[in-house]
């Protein structure tokens, strides 16, 4: 028996969302890149006057600055801008995938809505910031993951489709409606195509993660508060990494876990239903 992860060599992975230098996604397109997979990164191109402090000052260039950091380690990237929540564009990204590499082994549901006008009550959200946080969350995993399944399953050789999901599908907070409703039916899809899709060795399984340091958590004051809420809702006492997403991904895509399919697993450090005292 080996404890080194296998079967990803001469593999092919899909990773949306992955430009922004403090996030989930970038780590996981790393963590598969290390394990020795090609990768296609994707991203909204957003203008650089959007980018966090931290992103300008080192000159980040989003999916291209992660593609450079794949090709550092030996592999083959390809960064494409993409709108997952535009059917045709999705349909363009993979063929232009399989154009490129003749192949798609692994898919990572990644991209998210920005955060803006969605952490309002539902009866005060607008129904073009509901649409928005819908279109992207929810039908863009629905677009991709029917896309390249089809794929997959064409190729004859099984696979691996990880939904990133999130805690906040467990706690339903007030002023998630939106949010929280595209990953509760996020992990819905995730269990009906995990049945569907097993005859073929495609295996689908949510990866909900709590509190992560992103920078999409930027808007969310730092300090005593912050840290007073990590040491009463986390268990282990520290926010999540976008690296300890990342070994997770890796280990469902690989051999090692080729046999879990359908499955909902919670990255969250033991987040706390209720603060302990």
């Amino acid at each position: 028996m080996s404890y080194m992860l296998t079967g990803f060599e001469g593999k092919v992975a899909v990773v949306t969302g992955a430009g922004r230098m403090r996030s989930i996604g970038r780590p996981i397109a790393l963590a598969l890149a290390q394990a020795g997979c090609d990768v296609v990164l994707t991203g909204t191109g957003r203008p650089a006057e959007q980018y966090p402090d931290d992103e300008r000052e080192v000159n980040w260039r989003d999916i291209e600055s992660v593609a450079d950091e794949i090709r550092q380690l030996g592999r083959r990237a390809l960064p494409v801008v993409s709108d997952v929540s535009n059917p045709q564009a999705v349909d363009a990204l993979l063929e232009r995938v399989v154009g490129e590499f003749g192949r798609v082994d692994f898919l990572v549901n990644n991209a998210g809505a920005t955060r803006g006008g969605d952490r309002v009550p539902a009866t005060e959200m607008s129904i073009e910031t509901w649409q928005r946080v819908i279109n992207t969350n929810l039908n863009g995993t629905f677009y991709m993951s029917r896309a390249f399944a089809k794929r997959m399953g064409e190729q004859g050789e099984g696979g691996a489709i990880i939904n990133i999901s999130s805690l906040a599908a467990q706690l339903l907070a007030p002023d998630t409606s939106a949010y929280a409703t595209t990953k509760v039916a996020i992990n819905g899809l995730t269990t009906i195509m995990a049945r569907e899709l097993g005859p073929k060795k495609i295996r689908v399984n949510v990866v909900a993660p709590g509190i992560v340091e992103t920078s999409r958590l930027d808007d969310v004051p730092r300090g005593k508060v912050w840290d007073d809420m990590i040491a009463a809702y986390i268990s282990l006492g520290r926010a999540g990494t976008g690296e300890d997403i990342a070994h997770l991904v890796a280990f469902l895509c690989s051999d090692q876990g080729e046999w879990i399919t359908g499955q909902n697993i919670y990255v969250d450090g033991g987040h706390l239903p209720t603060p302990r005292r």
